[in-house]
């Protein structure tokens, strides 16, 4: 095989991965995945997707070996094929983040009261949560929690919340998370819990982000 043959072939594998990411619906099916192992039935309610289609796009998401799957029974479930999987999503944002005026747009609108973000590194923020000055929420569905969680963090699921406000203290703050820059989830339980009169911030943060950033999570 000639030089030029075998620099044509390279980059074809290498492209395979950017070929399986060009779908807007597979990042987010990646971005859940990161969350923990999922059925399809669950992936395609997350999509609102028929599971037909939520099929075909994890087909193609396992032929670049970017997922894996395994029977349970009737299900299928599907998992993330390694950690790195979640950090080339976690650089992909931040790449476009970076580059795209369009995608920033779009944050700023998310992140529309800068006063609901947490003003604080994320060594503080673990420091903090760690001698109990602050109150670490996690909103995520439960089994996400125990996939996966930041330390210190409290499983607080978005559908429990309102509740479950006795467990939470009246006189700390609370920080809320959920799946990452793009989950809303955070920021309903801000409105939610704002309007019961908790001091609460939210951060965007998520699970990926944290171990992107080399730092710890805890798994129940």
């Amino acid at each position: 095989m000639n030089n030029r043959l075998l620099k044509n072939l390279l980059y074809e594998q290498v492209a395979r991965i950017g070929k399986a990411v060009s779908s807007p619906k597979r990042l987010e099916l990646l971005e859940l995945l990161a969350q923990g192992e999922k059925t399809v039935d669950a992936l395609s309610s997350e999509l609102s997707i028929d599971i037909k289609l939520a099929s075909a796009h994890l087909k193609a998401l396992r032929e670049a070996r970017l997922v894996s799957s395994r029977r349970a029974g009737k299900y299928v479930v599907y998992r993330l094929s390694g950690g790195d999987v979640a950090g080339l999503l976690v650089t992909l944002r931040q790449v476009a983040e970076a580059h795209l005026l369009e995608l920033r747009t779009a944050l700023d609108q998310i992140a529309a009261d800068p006063a609901s973000l947490a003003a604080i590194s994320r060594d503080a923020l673990l420091e903090q949560a760690r001698v109990g000055d602050i109150i670490v929420i996690d909103v995520r569905p439960q089994d996400e929690f125990a996939a996966a969680h930041l330390p210190f963090a409290r499983s607080m699921p978005l559908g429990e919340l309102e509740q479950r406000l006795s467990e939470l203290p009246t006189q700390k703050e609370i920080v809320a998370y959920c799946r990452g820059p793009f989950c809303l989830l955070s920021d309903e339980a801000v409105t939610l819990l704002g309007a019961k009169g908790y001091r609460v911030r939210k951060i965007l943060d998520g699970v990926s982000e944290w171990q992107a950033a080399g730092l710890p999570v805890e798994a129940s």
